[in-house]
C-alpha cells in the first residue's frame, strides 16, 4: 500500500483539494467551483450555519486537515460569524496550501468562482508531487457504519466486519465502531469487553445515555426500512450491529473529531450528555460518516442490507452488501457481497479476506465503487451547542493532540485552545 506523506507525520490515502464553504450563503459559490473540477479530485464540504460553536470549528479543522486532503480553498460570503482567518491560520500551519475567497469582497457570484477555479487549478498542480511512502497496516485508521439494514446484516455483513476488525487490531490498526443508539441492550457486552474497570463504565453510561435520549426524543434508531428488510426489534437490531466491533478488547472511547490516540478497538460516542436539547443526533448516516472522517478515518466500510448508495467526501466508502438479492440487484453500488454467507456457503472469514483485499486494493489508490460514480456526499452541520457534550475530554486523549505530533500539536493555536477546555471539562 502507498500513502501520501503529510508535513505533520500522518499519511493519507487520496490526495484531495477540498472546498469548504463557511456559511449556507457561500455553498453556490463553492459548489460552481468544485462541479468545475468532477474529474479531478476535488470534493465539497462545508457548514450551513451563519454562527459557529467550537463543535463546528473543530470539524471543519479536523476535516480540512485530515491526512486525505492535500490543499483547501475556503469560501466564505464575509458577514458570518465563522473564524475564517483562524481557520485559514491552522491549515497553513499543517504545511497544506490553502486560500480564502470572501464573495463579498471579490464583488459577488462570479468573479468569486473564476478566482476559486483558478485558485484551485493551482493547488492540483502544488500537490501532484506529494511525496509518497509506505502504507502499513498499522498507519490505518478506519472506520464502519450500518445504514439499510435488514434482517441479514447481522448474519452476514455485520459478523465479517467485525472479523476484519480483529485481524486489523491484531496487525496495529485503529479501528473505531459506533452508533450507541443502535447498541441498546449490549451495554454489558461493551463493559465487558473494555481495557480498564473505569473505561467499561463509561461504556455502559454511554448506552444508557442513548437510550434515555431518545426515549425522550420518543425516537430510535429503527426505519420503516428494516422492518420490511426483515428486524423486528431494536434489540434485534442492536445485537447485529454489535457484531461490527468484532471481539477485541475496546482501548477507548471518543468523540466526534477527537481521534484516538493509539492503536486497538475504539467507541466513538455521538450522543450529547445532558437533557435532550437539539434533536437527533446522528440524522443521517452521512452525519456519523464524515463524523469518523474528522476522527482522523483514511476509510470507511458501510454494511447495508436494503442497499445504500451513499458515499463521501475526503474518505473512501467500501459497501458491504449484507443481502445476497440486494448485492445482485444493486452490483455496480456494492464492493462486497456478504450475502454470499448465505447462498455460497461462505465463512465469515472468508468475507474478512475479501474485505482486507479491498481495503488493501482503496489504500493503493483503486477507486471504490461509490467513488467510481461520483458519490461525494458530506454533511453540512448546523450550529448546534455542544461544547460540553461533545468536548468530553477523556482520559484517553492525551497531550499529543488530534493525531498530530507532538511537534504539530504544539504549534497549533487551534489545539491549545481546544486542549485547555478539555483540560477543564475532564476535572
Amino acid at each position: 500500500m502507498r500513502g501520501f506523506l503529510r508535513d505533520d507525520g500522518r499519511k493519507g490515502i487520496r490526495n484531495v483539494v477540498l472546498v469548504s464553504y463557511l456559511v449556507e450563503c457561500a455553498h453556490h459559490v463553492a459548489a460552481r467551483i468544485a462541479q468545475h473540477y468532477q474529474q479531478e479530485e476535488v470534493h465539497l464540504i462545508g457548514f450551513s450555519g451563519c454562527a459557529p460553536n467550537d463543535y463546528a470549528e473543530l470539524m471543519m479543522r479536523q476535516l480540512c486537515t485530515h491526512p486525505n486532503v492535500g490543499a483547501v480553498l475556503l469560501v466564505s460570503l464575509g458577514c458570518e460569524n465563522f473564524q475564517r482567518e483562524r481557520l485559514l491560520h491552522d491549515i497553513k500551519e499543517s504545511g497544506r496550501p490553502a486560500s480564502l475567497i470572501v464573495i463579498q469582497e471579490e464583488g459577488g457570484t462570479l468573479p468569486s468562482i473564476d478566482k476559486g477555479i483558478g485558485e484551485v487549478g493551482v493547488f492540483l498542480r502544488q500537490i501532484a508531487d506529494a511525496p509518497q511512502v509506505d502504507f502499513d497496516w498499522n498507519d490505518l485508521v478506519i472506520g464502519t457504519v450500518c445504514g439499510g439494514s435488514d434482517g441479514y446484516s447481522g448474519i452476514t455483513a455485520n459478523p465479517s466486519v467485525g472479523a476484519t476488525f480483529d485481524w486489523l487490531v491484531d496487525h496495529g490498526a485503529t479501528c473505531i465502531f459506533e452508533e450507541p443508539g443502535e447498541l441498546i441492550g449490549c451495554e454489558s457486552l461493551l463493559q465487558h469487553r473494555a481495557a480498564n474497570p473505569e473505561l467499561g463504565m463509561r461504556l455502559y453510561n454511554c448506552i444508557v445515555k442513548a437510550d434515555k435520549y431518545y426515549k425522550q426524543m420518543g425516537h430510535d434508531s429503527f426505519s420503516a426500512g428494516n422492518a420490511t428488510g426483515g428486524l423486528t426489534t431494536i434489540e434485534e437490531k442492536s445485537l447485529g450491529s454489535y457484531c461490527k466491533s468484532g471481539s477485541c478488547g475496546i482501548q477507548g472511547l471518543t468523540y466526534p473529531a477527537l481521534p484516538p490516540t493509539k492503536p486497538g478497538l475504539w467507541m466513538m460516542d455521538v450522543v450529547p450528555d445532558g437533557e435532550v436539547r437539539w434533536g437527533f443526533p446522528n440524522i443521517n448516516d452521512n452525519a456519523e460518516i464524515m463524523e469518523m472522517i474528522a476522527c482522523g478515518c483514511h476509510l470507511v466500510l458501510y454494511t447495508t442490507g436494503c442497499g445504500s448508495v451513499a458515499g463521501s467526501a475526503i474518505s473512501p466508502v467500501i459497501k458491504v452488501c449484507a443481502n445476497p438479492a440486494t448485492f445482485n440487484h444493486m452490483a455496480d453500488d456494492m464492493d462486497i457481497n456478504a450475502g454470499a454467507i448465505v447462498t455460497n456457503n461462505l465463512s465469515f472469514g472468508d468475507i474478512r479476506d475479501q474485505l482486507l483485499q479491498c481495503i488493501r486494493q482503496t489504500a493503493s489508490g483503486q477507486p471504490t465503487k461509490s467513488e467510481a460514480l461520483g458519490h461525494r456526499e458530506s454533511l453540512s452541520w448546523h450550529p448546534e451547542d455542544l461544547t460540553r457534550q461533545r468536548f468530553l475530554f477523556a482520559s484517553e486523549h492525551d497531550s499529543a493532540g488530534f493525531g498530530q505530533s507532538p511537534k504539530a500539536a504544539a504549534k497549533s493555536v487551534t489545539y491549545n485552545r481546544f486542549a485547555s477546555r478539555f483540560s477543564a471539562y475532564s476535572q
